[in-house]
């Protein structure tokens, strides 16, 4: 029985427990949420870890992205990318290997990983094919079903697919104008797919066979955004809306068959759309979970997309985003280190707290409010606990020991200047 059965069935899981304390949620209010599919627990049956909720009144969530290249296909480096993102306070990691021995990667990173786990199965059967040194119009439909089971059954709590794109849809973006076309990985190449083939996406097709497997395992089906806009200029055209209604329906097949799902979004938003993509998804979409990418509120900072995504997430994350996909400052140059990844989670965190306080989430106000009585108390050991990132506020500080502060102020400390404390 799966989370979304059991909440429609009245059933308080032990898994429901654990995330109506953390979100200090009443346990029967959550499970609510959860019958009418406005949050979901992407647990895999298979696995065990310290479950999160993602949806309404929930914590806005962060997901870090992990996995090897076909130009950097080492596991252990790609553990230490884990590690980071744990550390720096994920919620989630995807992997979306597609170098080296693809079923390795994936069971290490899952016997590491402490949170819960996503992929997009579509890459593993690309990253094969490519070994072959065979294109991605070569993809054999049973073979992606069976991939797919396959990872299900291996333990991933949820995985992407791009079910969304279809005959039709790819003959409207073909006629569309835009200014950077098709920028999804998953979306080019069902795109391909479709074009070469003269066939239907195999995952739109067989939509109810795919439901059958996530049900099994309760995986949760995160729809993809396969027509995501990669350039402000395209945001809110008519690919991108299209495709969002499709996911729309999608998503109401796949709660009435008891699976749990979230929706994924852009991308690259102006702040003048953002509010109302936010709205467009959750109107169209039945209210259910959004997971974004960013969204970048502009194209030209290469190398600072960390904070060029911070800024979109916050204003999305305030409008009705429950779920961040990190972005890296390795964003659209290469594939991310250790010290990107680190980076890329705590901007993204910010971003999601910064929304939190906004969305009135339970606890989020609280903690400013306790921030700023420690720092009217000089309370540093207090004020290193209720920061996001307690190791870099740690390794910044620099203490004036003869005036108990930091070192910008010195005996010039405003603090103590207003208690009359600098004599």
């Amino acid at each position: 029985m799966t989370q979304l059965e059991a909440a429609k069935k009245g059933t308080i899981t032990p898994e429901m427990e654990k995330v109506a304390k953390d979100e200090q949620i009443d346990v029967q209010e959550l499970r609510q949420l959860i019958a009418e599919g406005k949050v979901v627990i992407p647990k895999n049956i298979n696995r065990n870890f310290d479950v999160r909720a993602i949806g309404k009144k929930m914590k806005t969530k962060v997901n870090a992205n992990i996995g090897t290249s076909g130009d950097c296909p080492f596991i252990d480096i790609e553990l230490q990318k884990l590690d980071a993102a744990l550390r720096a306070g994920a919620d989630s990691v995807m992997d979306l290997s597609t170098g080296g021995d693809l079923n390795d990667v994936r069971r290490k990173i899952e016997e590491k990983c402490t949170v819960m786990l996503g992929t997009v199965p579509i890459y593993a059967v690309a990253a094969e094919l490519a070994m072959k040194d065979l294109t991605t119009d070569n993809i054999d439909e049973e073979v992606l079903l069976r991939n797919i089971e396959k990872q299900c059954s291996e333990g991933v709590d949820y995985i992407t697919v791009h079910c969304g794109i279809t005959k039709e849809s790819v003959a409207r973006m073909d006629n569309s104008e835009r200014t950077c076309g098709i920028v999804s990985r998953g979306g080019s190449i069902l795109a391909n797919w479709i074009r070469k083939n003269g066939r239907e996406n195999p995952l739109f097709e067989y939509y109810d066979d795919l439901l059958k497997i996530a049900y099994k395992y309760d995986v949760t089906l995160s729809l993809g955004d396969g027509f995501r806009p990669g350039a402000i200029a395209d945001a809110t055209d008519r690919p991108q809306i299209d495709e969002l209604m499709i996911l729309g329906e999608l998503g109401k097949r796949a709660r009435d068959k008891n699976v749990q799902v979230m929706i994924e979004g852009p991308g690259h938003v102006p702040l003048s759309q953002i509010k109302t993509n936010m709205q467009l998804q959750k109107r169209l979409c039945d209210d259910a979970p959004f997971y974004i990418l960013g969204p970048l509120a502009t194209d030209i900072a290469p190398g600072y997309d960390h904070i060029t995504s911070a800024i979109g997430g916050a204003v999305a994350g305030a409008a009705g985003a429950d779920f961040l996909c990190y972005v890296t400052p390795a964003e659209h140059l290469c594939l991310p280190d250790v010290d990107d990844v680190y980076e890329g989670v705590i901007a993204s965190r910010i971003a999601g707290h910064i929304a939190d306080i906004e969305k009135g989430v339970a606890g989020a106000w609280e903690r400013n409010v306790q921030m700023g009585i420690a720092r009217k108390e000089l309370n540093w050991e207090k004020q290193f606990e209720l920061s996001i990132d307690p190791e870099t506020a740690r390794k910044k500080f620099r203490h004036n020991k003869e005036f108990d502060s930091c070192t910008m102020c010195g005996k010039l400390c405003a603090v103590k200047i207003d208690e009359g404390k600098n004599k």
